[in-house]
């Protein structure tokens, strides 16, 4: 088996935490550091990976200012409660960067939002409507 672990940086690590937490709906809870955590599915698998800017000297995760975070790079979770997401997701953010659709390519609904550092985040219905 193989998983990947998508690490993106953040300004706040605990701030980020919660918020992802809220979309999920999972239980809040506090990052094992306040420079990293690690956001699990109910079954132990990483969704996610948070990790501060400029901490542990990793080329591109030093700075924000160097390029935009997420130039180049979707979030895209697939999630079994999508009708429990939506009004999570619009809880978080004054608007959706898309409004609730049907993918032509996946036939799943989908919406997307901006996190609290900008990168762009897509919850897709686990399965077709």
């Amino acid at each position: 088996m193989k998983r990947t672990w998508t690490i993106i940086g953040v300004g706040d690590v605990p701030g980020s935490f919660k918020w992802y937490q809220a979309l999920f709906g999972q239980p809040p809870t506090l990052p094992a550091h306040d420079d990293f955590g690690q956001i699990f599915d109910s079954d132990g698998t990483v969704l996610l990976c948070l990790h501060a800017w400029g901490a542990h000297e990793h080329p591109p995760l030093m700075s924000p200012n160097h390029a935009t975070p997420g130039n180049g790079l979707l979030l895209f979770f697939r999630v079994d409660d999508f009708d429990l997401a939506l009004p999570r997701a619009r809880a978080l953010v004054a608007r959706l960067e898309e409004e609730p659709h049907v993918n032509p390519n996946t036939q799943t609904k989908e919406f997307s939002l901006r996190d609290p550092d900008g990168y762009y985040v897509t919850i897709s219905a686990l399965s077709a409507t």
